[in-house]
């Protein structure tokens, strides 16, 4: 090891240095939290792998705890913005442009970080207590969003007179299950072909055809 690599490095003074600081933290908690899981995972181990001392990980985080909190939230604010960025892309003469993209968004989100999966599906539900209720309330906050997109569809005149919050209760159970699956078996079908599965099936998947 160089003596660079182990000379600590100076203490962030300016906002944006301590931002950038704490986004180090954020981004080496969820690569070790991935690979060791929460429990066996430790601040040490964190600190090694943004290259910082074991003592600059508490001028961020009070604990353990609170750094899977604080990376659980930037991933909720990721996710959420990915899915906005994506409605508002979304064909403005189309309504269910607007719950496709959504769909898209979030298997993209979760394709390109497979850690991000992990953290929010096989973590969380293994913590249990106050991080189980955190995603929880992330799920909630998903599940407004699609609720939005449908009810947008519904007074279009081109989605079904159902309970909104139900059906959009049901399309972010269904992405939640087939994203941890991803997490863990490779289908060998990427993204952009699931969500379009996703949509087909919601929209039109199970209606019997006329043969002729």
């Amino acid at each position: 090891m160089t003596d660079t690599a182990r000379r600590p490095r100076r203490r962030a003074s300016s906002d944006a240095d301590k931002e950038e600081r704490r986004r180090q933290l954020l981004a080496a908690a969820k690569t070790v939290f991935a690979r060791k899981g929460f429990h066996a995972a430790t601040i040490a181990d964190v600190a090694r792998e943004a290259k910082l001392s074991y003592g600059s990980v508490y001028w961020y985080f009070d604990s353990k705890d609170d750094l899977i909190h604080a990376l659980i939230e930037s991933e909720q604010e990721a996710l959420r913005h990915s899915v906005e960025a994506a409605m508002r892309s979304a064909a403005s003469d189309d309504p269910l442009a607007a719950v496709r993209a959504a769909i898209r968004a979030t298997f993209v989100f979760f394709e390109s970080d497979s850690r991000a999966t992990k953290l929010l599906f096989r973590d969380a539900l293994a913590l249990g207590g106050a991080v189980e209720k955190h995603v929880h309330g992330i799920y909630e906050r998903f599940i407004v969003d699609v609720e939005r997109a449908i009810v947008a569809g519904q007074r279009a005149g081109v989605l079904a007179d159902a309970p909104a919050h139900l059906a959009a209760y049901s399309v972010a159970a269904l992405i939640g299950q087939l994203a941890q699956r991803r997490s863990q078996t490779d289908d060998g079908i990427d993204a952009e072909a699931m969500a379009d599965f996703v949509v087909w099936f919601l929209m039109d998947g199970l209606r019997k055809r006329d043969p002729s």
